[in-house]
């Protein structure tokens, strides 16, 4: 079987003990683990990390309870491997039919698309977030260019070399083909919308203003059912196990015990392969 990711179940984070059956997971253990649950802040990072540790020990006692894993057992492989086997055993994930698949497919084409591309030219002009006076003026200097570059689009590659801050300053500005989230989040979600040719005022990014002209836009074709037949059938797969985990573990919950945290059934699991 395939190992999945490992859910953390959303529920109501309530401040420590928290506790799997007679197992404590204490402070330590969840502060060495919130470096692996980056989040906007360090409560919903503490959070996550304690839901985490609360799943695994909850795989790792019913693993202990099959035989699968000596009680005393510190060896993360050791704990890898029986919980591996553990999912193997017990959770039980139907194959999906042929005509789900195709149904899913069709419901949902554009998921099933060639991945759009698209060749991108821009010039960056510098300026830090908190540097208002900076962003101001680079803003106006963005305005500028585009204003010539409008009239005479030739000029392109001479402003580029003359005033990006870009190392693609050496190229005309020239980003090559991107596909999306090859670049800077904030130019990456603007880049998806923008029709070819000149954009008719800079974009912003956290690293100052960019001047952008896209050349040239291709992709975004729906595949054939046959083509992405395996890629439908993964999904669907992957779908109908984390359902099967939720329920495995909302199961674990009741039989074990499970304080400081609830485990509910809208849980939203994020598994690991």
């Amino acid at each position: 079987m395939q190992m999945i990711e490992i859910a953390q179940l959303p529920g109501r984070y309530a401040a420590p003990p928290v506790k799997v059956g007679d197992k404590p997971i204490d402070e330590d253990s969840i502060a060495r683990e919130m470096q692996y649950h980056p989040a906007a802040t360090a409560d919903e990072a503490k959070l996550l990390a304690a839901r985490a540790l609360v799943v695994r020990e909850l795989l790792r006692q019913r693993a202990v309870e099959l035989g699968l894993l000596a009680a005393d057992s510190r060896d993360e492989g050791e704990h890898d491997a029986a919980i591996a086997t553990l999912l193997e055993r017990e959770l039980e994930v139907p194959e999906p039919e042929e005509e789900a698949c195709r149904r899913f497919f069709d419901a949902d084409p554009e998921r099933f698309s060639e991945p759009t591309r698209i060749a991108v030219r821009h010039i960056l002009l510098a300026a830090a977030p908190d540097d208002a006076d900076a962003r101001d003026a680079q803003y106006r200097l963005g305005e500028q260019l585009i204003e010539e570059l409008a009239v005479i689009p030739e000029r392109f590659t001479e402003f580029a070399m003359r005033h990006s801050a870009c190392p693609s300053r050496d190229e005309g500005g020239e980003l090559g083909w991107l596909a999306q989230g090859q670049t800077v989040a904030e130019l990456d979600r603007a880049l998806q919308h923008l029709p070819e040719g000149l954009h008719d005022r800079p974009l912003a990014s956290r690293y100052g203003w960019h001047v952008v002209l896209i050349d040239e836009r291709v992709g975004g074709q729906r595949l054939p059912f046959d083509q992405v037949a395996e890629r439908v059938r993964h999904t669907l797969r992957e779908q109908a196990t984390r359902r099967a985990l939720r329920h495995y573990l909302l199961v674990l919950e009741a039989e074990i015990g499970v304080e400081g945290i609830a485990l509910d059934d809208d849980s939203a699991s994020s598994l690991m392969q």
